[in-house]
């Protein structure tokens, strides 16, 4: 057992997070997701909310240079609830974010050192997250 480790992260995401490289990207994706289609590293979290997931993660992975964070415009092109979640759950200022097409999405999620998906079940709940230099 380990101390000051949130719960969420289990031994088997910690390894694939300590294993990526600076720029290494995770995408962190609701249930709606093609993860089995575009992942070659698959994790799921069946029970879990993404928001709740990327503050975890963000626990250990700092940010890359902006921008270090992607999510996916919605089809009317708002801004939703999710998604303001998942910027404040990344910790992340506004200068971090970048929005991308649906399928622009998918081309860099498909390039992801890692992908886990979540049991969101909120569209668009989905975000890709670029690791930055551990300083300490």
């Amino acid at each position: 057992m380990l101390t000051s480790i949130h719960p969420i992260l289990t031994g088997e995401l910690l390894a694939h997070l300590d294993a990526m490289g600076h720029s290494d990207a995770v995408v962190l994706a609701d249930a709606h997701f093609p993860a089995q289609r575009l992942a070659d590293r698959l994790l799921t979290f069946p029970g879990l909310p993404t928001p709740d997931v990327l503050a975890a993660v963000r626990t250990v992975v700092p940010l890359d240079d902006a921008p270090s964070i992607d999510l996916m415009t919605s089809a009317d092109g708002t801004r939703l609830p999710v998604q303001e979640q998942l910027i404040d759950a990344a910790g992340a200022a506004e200068q971090d974010v970048r929005f991308l097409d649906r399928h622009a999405f998918y081309d860099v999620a498909a390039e992801a050192y890692l992908i886990v998906r979540t049991g969101e079940t909120r569209t668009y709940g989905n975000v890709i997250l670029r690791k930055g230099v551990v300083t300490s």
